[in-house]
């Protein structure tokens, strides 16, 4: 089993001929609210990819229809609760390129506390993985509690922040990054070539295998001397929210299943070319049977 302690929000999505610049203002052409946070895409994907995914979460009481959206695509959702808080919510615009800009309001997902974290702890079996983003609060001691239950965990430190660099990073066995975390983390210029930022993060985290995702330059991974690189595959992007989301769920949901470290990045890496050729974050995840057919044809072309 994997369980997921990750941020549950509200996305309100502008569409725009172009990210707003300072000082102006700027029409949309479309608006539309859809289930988002790093933490939901992440278990919605897994479940879509037909993993098996425990979602630990905190939502505004109003907006239990979220939950249950996550339910209907096989997420156990037992252990996400309905506070009388606002929930957290994002303000994301998307460009005529597909790229995107994103303002976070944390909100409750920033309300886990120590019987939370207990509680997970004590729910999950040794062996089992727990994935966490930086969306949520509290994370040092929760990396510290599952490292002593002997949990295996996977770790995306996006958003990036100076707080990352004092977590316990040593406690993760699988770290997901894109090239700018990757660079922060390492503390080298975002331009760096990816195999020196592979470098970099080995020589920090020995012992943490390491996903670098890179968008249309592919991915990467990383583990003590073994690499094996997946190519990006050549789409037309319509929206880029929630790739790498689609990525890490469709990762662990074919690591749940013992597949090879190349198919589990083939897995995720077609995951995620359906998704940005789709609006939305989490509406934008692809089925696993959609998954499957795209890797038939791009495995016969």
């Amino acid at each position: 089993m994997l369980h997921n302690l990750g941020s549950i929000n509200l996305d309100h999505f502008y569409r725009v001929p172009h990210l707003v610049h300072p000082g102006e203002t700027l029409a949309s052409r479309s608006y539309q609210v859809g289930l988002g946070g790093k933490g939901a895409n992440q278990s919605l994907a897994m479940a879509q990819a037909g993993g098996r995914v425990c979602h630990w979460g905190r939502l505004g009481r109003q907006d239990g229809w979220a939950r249950d959206r996550l339910a209907r695509a096989g997420v156990d959702v037992t252990h996400v609760e309905l506070v009388d808080e606002p929930s957290g919510h994002a303000i994301i615009q998307v460009d005529d390129h597909g790229e995107n800009a994103i303002i976070l309001c944390p909100g409750a997902n920033h309300g886990f506390t120590s019987r939370h974290r207990n509680a997970l702890c004590q729910a999950a079996q040794p062996g089992d993985w727990l994935l966490v983003q930086n969306e949520c609060n509290a994370l040092p001691e929760l990396l510290d509690g599952a490292r002593r239950q002997g949990l295996s965990i996977a770790f995306n430190p996006a958003p990036m922040s100076d707080t990352v660099l004092e977590l316990p990073l040593d406690a993760c066995e699988l770290l997901f990054v894109n090239r700018g975390e990757a660079a922060w983390l390492v503390g080298l210029p975002e331009a760096s070539d990816a195999r020196v930022l592979l470098e970099g993060l080995h020589e920090r985290l020995p012992n943490t295998a390491t996903v670098l995702t890179l968008g249309s330059e592919g991915a990467w991974y990383q583990s003590g001397s073994e690499r094996h690189f997946q190519p990006a595959l050549a789409v037309e992007p319509v929206d880029t929210t929630g790739a790498g989301d689609t990525f890490i769920g469709y990762f662990m949901a074919a690591l749940q299943e013992q597949r090879s470290i190349p198919d589990c990045l083939a897995f995720a890496a077609h995951a995620a070319a359906l998704g940005v050729q789709r609006p939305g974050a989490a509406d934008s995840i692809p089925s696993r049977d959609d998954v499957e057919r795209y890797l038939t044809d791009s495995k016969s072309a």
